[in-house]
């Protein structure tokens, strides 16, 4: 018997105070799943069994799934299947192997053979990003104004944002950021509440480090940050520890910080040696290069992520490579704010490139919110002093990513691991035209097109976006509410 193929639709809202208005005529009052189809042949949902949470879903026959191995290797799987129960990855086989799964147990099956078929990746990592500041954009002009007035101005703007402002501003970036096929975020920011109730709403994974010590809020300290990682468990995001810079954190607070990344076992990260300027004071309040400091409190381990890390020494990056501490490259960023230039030779030199991992930063950093460009930039930002492959940025934003931050069964596609999956169209411009006896092309293809939109998106078992609408959050109204927040906040500076 045929199934009907159904478009793939389910809204579901829990905001604080309401702030997407009208959201009640745009969720089906029991929070169920709705299966349907707006245009014809354009769904590859088929649906077996009706249940508002689909448990047991097989993704049929894609082409191509890519995906890093155990030994950092490329992997692609031709004309693979994937079985996925809850959240986790039960089983990869041959599409042509009929018995590897009983239909009777399934709930819903993803068609991603036909029509050119749909490539299927691991969900990307973002290393590092500030997600409440997506309400900013348009905020810098980097090629009318000075930097420094620039970015004073952004600042007097942040600094009127309210606690609405943060949790809309939140789902904007995780929404965007799922556009692009990032399923994992570490977010560094100076509140923990907002992101937290932004990440539930969206289902966004999401590491919430909260800034310990923050330039945009001055009362933060390290026992309130203990609030958070005391009551983890109750959270979606994971509680994690942020410092704005090492030179506005005295000695005090990073001994204090140091014992609580002892006692919970937490990631810390933080700026570091972004400037010239940075460098130097916090040489001046600490006696030492960040790294070194770092070191001296034994804060420079597995559980410590550094971004941008531009003006690092040899001992320094030495120094990482031994601790196996994590260093996030932002090359967009770092060439709009005029820092300086990473250097990548340096780690590839002492055999430190496998602590890199790659970020976006914000949207006043990166007015796009995706890691392929972000891999481009780095592509072609090193080409001329080492060349960094295709496959190292890929593993940069999957399965490296992933290990940098200590994600446990993330940023593989591989029986066990969690179900965090991003689905292209093959018949795109960005795949086609490829080299068949070399698989390997359709990497090279995604990230020298990058701008891909993909389009379905899986965040532990639970399809997030499908048939390139997005089932959670109704993004017409988002971009509204957004814009209007964004225009109140600009009146706000003016009185």
């Amino acid at each position: 018997m045929a199934h009907p193929s159904y478009y793939y639709r389910y809204f579901f809202y829990s905001y604080a105070n309401m702030i997407l208005r009208d959201v009640q005529n745009l969720t089906y009052p029991d929070g169920g799943v709705e299966f349907k189809s707006t245009r014809k042949s354009s769904s590859r949902y088929s649906v077996l069994h009706g249940k508002k949470k689909p448990e047991t879903i097989l993704i049929h026959g894609s082409p191509f799934v890519i995906s890093i191995g155990s030994q950092g290797k490329l992997e692609i799987r031709e004309r693979a299947s994937l079985l996925i129960r809850g959240d986790t990855i039960e089983d990869i086989f041959d599409s042509s192997d009929r018995s590897r799964v009983n239909l009777e147990t399934v709930d819903v099956i993803y068609d991603a053979e036909q029509r050119g078929g749909v490539v299927i990746t691991p969900g990307f990592i973002n290393a590092h990003a500030h997600p409440p500041m997506y309400l900013l954009r348009s905020a810098l002009a980097f090629e009318e104004d000075d930097l420094a007035t620039s970015l004073k101005r952004m600042a007097l703007l942040e600094q009127q944002m309210t606690a609405e402002d943060f949790v809309l501003g939140a789902i904007g970036d995780f929404t965007e950021e799922q556009r692009w096929g990032i399923t994992s975020i570490l977010s560094h920011y100076g509140v923990f509440d907002p992101v937290e109730e932004a990440a539930g709403i969206t289902r966004q994974q999401v590491i919430n480090a909260v800034s310990a010590a923050s330039n945009s809020h001055p009362h933060n300290t390290p026992e309130m940050v203990e609030t958070y990682l005391k009551a983890a468990r109750t959270y979606h995001s994971t509680p994690a520890v942020a410092l704005h810079y090492l030179y506005k954190t005295s000695p005090s607070v990073l001994e204090r910080v140091a014992r609580l990344v002892k006692k919970y076992n937490v990631l810390l990260t933080m700026h570091s040696a972004e400037t010239k300027d940075y460098v130097e004071q916090c040489a001046r309040l600490h006696g030492d290069t960040p790294v070194k400091v770092l070191d001296k409190y034994g804060l420079l381990g597995p559980n410590c992520i550094l971004s941008h890390g531009i003006y690092l020494t040899r001992e320094e990056v030495e120094l990482i490579r031994d601790r196996k501490a994590g260093v996030v490259h932002l090359p967009t960023s770092n060439l709009l704010h005029r820092s300086g230039t990473f250097n990548y030779p340096l780690f590839k030199k002492v055999g430190a490139t496998d602590r890199i991992a790659l970020g976006t930063d914000s949207v006043i950093s990166k007015n796009r919110l995706d890691l392929l460009s972000e891999a481009l930039q780095a592509k072609t930002l090193h080409q001329e002093m080492s060349n960094v492959s295709y496959v190292e940025l890929f593993n940069m934003i999957t399965a490296q990513g992933a290990s940098i931050l200590g994600l446990k069964n993330v940023g593989r596609i591989a029986p066990g691991y969690r179900a965090d999956l991003a689905f292209w169209k093959l018949k795109d411009r960005g795949f086609l035209p490829f080299d068949e006896n070399d698989p390997s092309t359709l990497v090279s293809n995604m990230i020298t097109h990058g701008g891909h939109n993909i389009r379905d998106l899986m965040i532990r078992g639970q399809f997030i976006i499908s048939n390139r609408m997005h089932n959670i959050v109704h993004e017409g109204i988002l971009l509204e509410r957004l814009h209007e927040a964004h225009r109140a906040l600009r009146e706000r500076i003016k009185k």
